[in-house]
């Protein structure tokens, strides 16, 4: 732990001392409500979770001050104001706790959403913003806030900020002038076109985030701590238009050198701390950055601003290598690292660096399919690698009160995480896999250089199996005759999927893309590609960058039309990737057969010869359940799960596996 002690040194922000230089980044906490506005028992198991896992300073989500002139639904996420006492009974228990890990905890509070607000949230309501433009998603102008307005939601901060203090908060933090947020819209010239005191200058235009800082101070006293959450540069091309990595563009939004005054009178209005990301609903690959987005990505501009303000700095975004993190924090980037998905991966993420256990610590693949992804469908945080993130109590692993021996057929990361589970629990796994290693799909899916996470997680359960001494067959194809000679308790059909192939006439240059990305075969350097769905559009990008002139030919009219990324972040990323990276996009047109020169293809009911060193599929995945059909009438306790159940993506897979192994 020697090379990460500086990460462990103390810090302040204000008058609050931490044990640590770890914050738990604010992640929206649906789910995690009652009905009256206060934290149910999931949230406060959830955030207890990560102070007793080591972090020194919890941050919660997004909650609101005012449900009056920005309406959302109650208690959409926990409100301090709509009913304090209880919000004050039920979030003290949650203080408490915390506190008795010698952990701190702020509680966020946001004025609003404005123009970026989700359409399921808004009902008849018109989204409200500084000025009369367009929302985010819907064809529709906002409506201008009036003054009294704006006055009314800088009185509720400080009475949010009061209510959090009697609750056991030890500090706030704003949202926030980050992200396209509606006190970020006041503040950015773009979004806010108005001509009296909230509008103009950027001094006006910081006029809200000023008042709320002064009415909080006046009300919960100089020395209870204010951060806030900070932008400062947008990625906005235009209107719903934002910049990808590398591009060329004209800021429309918030850019650097005015980012840095920003910086300087936030820090000037009495703000505590800032907490330093870039980009914004109109760009929001930036602010919720997928595993297209390099690691760290924030750190640079984390250190623009520690160089010009002397309040703290905190600096998330994919910050889970401890080596980065540690760097940031020795080249002067910033005085706190920001964690936030890699602690719904692991909650014990601090506690296992602290102690030399960095092997332990179970990576966030930042794939956004149990975060990002289900608040904006199912309005539910999640993680997609660990089932327990806020259900700590309610999945709380039990002790078997009889030890089964349980055989798992296929080691994917389904077969793994059943026999993890089993293992804890005290009952013997053993696992069957017929190739020479564990991690089924994973292994070729974690190719590419932007999909190391994946890897990083078939080491992750490599290291964990062996430590729980689950015993693992490789290159052992299991058939039911070895089976049923086993005398066994329980049986778990884990054979996963395999790629979908189809006859083009002459396949001696027709290729899966496993075959390809594990590099069996040579694809040359002119590529078609059959498929625009998440495989084939990363396995796109993936040869592009090796400068290879690749084709995508997708029979739907777009791409990731069918099984895309659930979290849109990352679909429209990938989406403007595809084209940015060079690669040719054929939508509604199919691929007839393959020719001596290449491919001949049906494109807008023409037909045309494309030539071509290979062709690739990548059209989907069947499910390999045959093994299960044939002994499911011969056992009592026997399951099909993952891929082998139904082809979907690796939070399935996990969770299938966590959930029927939890109750075996």
């Amino acid at each position: 732990m020697q090379k990460y002690q500086k990460l462990f040194e103390p810090v302040k922000i204000g008058s609050i001392k931490i044990k640590n230089r770890f914050a738990m980044a604010p992640m929206g906490p649906l789910g995690l409500a009652d009905s009256e506005g206060g934290f149910n028992q999931r949230g406060v198991e959830y955030y207890t979770a990560r102070a007793r896992g080591g972090v020194g300073l919890v941050i919660t989500g997004v909650t609101f001050v005012d449900n009056v002139i920005e309406e959302h639904d109650v208690c959409h996420v926990p409100c301090s104001t709509h009913n304090p006492v209880h919000f004050i009974r039920t979030a003290r228990e949650m203080t408490e706790r915390i506190h008795a890990y010698d952990g701190k905890v702020f509680l966020q509070l946001s004025g609003g959403f404005g123009r970026v607000t989700i359409p399921t949230n808004l009902g008849d309501h018109p989204p409200v913003a500084p000025s009369p433009i367009p929302h985010r998603w819907l064809d529709k102008a906002c409506r201008e806030l009036a003054v009294d307005e704006i006055r009314q939601i800088v009185h509720k901060f400080g009475e949010g900020a009061y209510n959090a203090k009697r609750a056991g908060f030890d500090g706030v933090q704003i949202h926030a002038v980050h992200e396209g947020y509606l006190i970020d819209q006041f503040a950015i010239a773009f979004f806010n076109q108005r001509t009296d005191e909230y509008g103009g200058s950027l001094e006006n235009r910081l006029r809200f985030a000023k008042e709320i800082v002064e009415e909080i101070k006046k009300t919960c006293g100089a020395d209870f701590p204010v951060t806030m959450r900070y932008s400062p540069k947008s990625f906005i091309k235009d209107w719903r238009d934002g910049a990808l990595p590398g591009e060329e563009f004209e800021e429309k939004g918030r850019d650097i050198p005015e980012g840095i005054e920003v910086a300087k009178l936030l820090a000037a209005f009495g703000y505590d701390a800032l907490d330093i990301d870039v980009g914004s609903y109109d760009s929001w690959w930036w602010s919720h950055p997928p595993m297209y987005q390099a690691k760290g990505l924030y750190i640079p501009y984390a250190k623009i601003i520690k160089d010009v303000v002397d309040v703290p700095i905190i600096c998330a975004g994919r910050m889970d290598n401890p080596d980065l993190a540690l760097g940031a924090v020795e080249d002067g980037a910033c005085d706190m690292v920001s964690l936030g998905r890699p602690l719904l991966a692991d909650e014990s993420y601090v506690n296992k660096l602290r102690s030399g256990k960095i092997a332990n610590i179970r990576p966030c693949l930042s794939c956004q399919e149990g975060c990002i992804g289900r608040i904006q469908e199912f309005s539910s945080l999640n993680c997609a690698v660990n089932p327990r993130a806020c259900r700590e109590r309610e999945t709380e692993l039990m002790p078997a009160l009889k030890s089964k021996k349980v055989l798992i057929i296929g080691g994917g990361v389904t077969g793994c995480e059943a026999a993890r589970v089993l293992a804890l629990r005290g009952h013997t796994p053993v696992i069957y896999e017929s190739t020479g290693r564990l991690g089924g799909n994973l292994i070729p899916g974690g190719v590419p250089d932007f999909k190391e996470d994946d890897h990083a997680l078939i080491a992750w359960y490599e290291t964990t199996l062996k430590e729980l001494n689950v015993e693992v067959h490789l290159n052992t194809k299991a058939t039911a005759e070895l089976i049923r000679k086993n005398q066994i308790d329980g049986l778990i059909i884990a054979t996963g999927s395999k790629p979908k192939m189809f006859n083009l006439g002459d396949n001696s240059k027709v290729y899966s893309a496993a075959q390809v990305l594990l590099k069996n075969v040579d694809a040359g350097n002119k590529v078609v590609i059959v498929g625009g769905g998440l495989v084939g559009c990363e396995l796109a990008l993936w040869l592009a960058d090796q400068g290879k002139k690749v084709t995508i030919v997708e029979v739907q009219n777009k791409l990731l039309a069918i099984n895309g990324p659930l979290c849109h972040a990352n679909s429209e990323m990938l989406k403007r990737l595809v084209p940015f990276k060079g690669v040719e996009v054929l939508t509604s047109a199919k691929i007839i057969k393959t020719t001596d020169k290449g491919v001949l293809l049906e494109v807008n009911n023409q037909t045309e010869e494309r030539p071509c060193d290979s062709v690739i599929l990548a059209v989907g995945y069947s499910s390999e359940n045959s093994l299960y059909n044939e002994l499911k009438y011969e056992f009592s306790d026997i399951h099909v799960i993952g891929d082998a159940r139904k082809v979907s993506n690796i939070m399935y897979a996990i969770w299938d596996a966590f959930e029927v192994a939890s109750r075996m």
